[in-house]
């Protein structure tokens, strides 16, 4: 049980399933020693639905296509349109549908791994279940985590949401090309995930067209 004192004195008592968080934890760790083991880089792509977590990772798989060996893994809740997506353009894609579940956990991830050769890939992308919320408590293992978000989404899409920017590597503004119809100021968005997480680097892109891609996959260093 964790308590919270609010300013106008207020007690909250909120209940946190720690075995269940830390058992996740746990596993993810051990996913990472598995990924290190075999020499594999593994990125988490999180976002809301919509936001362009997988023409992102379209964009990337073209873009590192005849340098790196890409195997994706994407979590949805029943169908396997993102993978279908991905596949178009010459990954390997394991599909996990989750039915009511809100996010992809570390035994997911750890038990389409053993579906895969690891030895056959130098590079795996995680596509997370469509939202801002659940998954950023449940770590699946990977070296990095990418946060994507629209500027069809609004301008406050980022200071809504801060947990899930403070273990990002990589903010993505993406679809930067309907700003000025939206009315959201791109920088303004930066500054919002920088006061979160000075350290995070934001990127941004127009995943139909592939423009920031180069610049994405320089941030991650991959």
């Amino acid at each position: 049980m964790k308590t919270i004192h609010t300013e106008d004195g207020k007690v909250i008592e909120i209940k946190v399933n720690k075995q269940l968080f830390g058992k996740n934890n746990e596993l993810a760790a051990k996913n990472l020693e598995l990924f290190n083991k075999h020499n594999i880089h593994a990125i988490d792509v999180l976002g809301s639905i919509g936001s362009g977590k997988t023409s992102t990772i379209q964009q990337i798989v073209k873009y590192l296509k005849d340098k790196k060996r890409i195997a994706a893994i994407t979590g949805d809740l029943t169908t396997t349109i993102d993978a279908d997506r991905i596949k178009k353009y010459g990954a390997h894609v394991l599909q996990i549908n989750t039915d009511r579940g809100c996010h992809l956990d570390a035994n997911m991830v750890r038990n389409s791994l053993d579906q895969l050769n690891l030895e056959d890939y130098d590079l795996i992308l995680i596509e997370n279940v469509g939202n801002l919320i659940c998954p950023g408590s449940y770590p699946v293992g990977a070296h990095q985590r990418i946060v994507v978000v629209s500027t069809t989404e609004g301008p406050y899409m980022i200071v809504k949401h801060p947990h899930i920017f403070q273990d990002a590597t990589v903010a993505v503004i993406n679809k930067t090309d309907m700003a000025d119809a939206m009315d959201v100021d791109i920088k303004q968005l930066e500054k919002d995930a920088k006061a979160i997480k000075p350290s995070i680097k934001v990127v941004f892109t127009n995943a139909k067209t592939g423009q920031g891609i180069e610049d994405l996959v320089s941030a991650l260093n991959i």
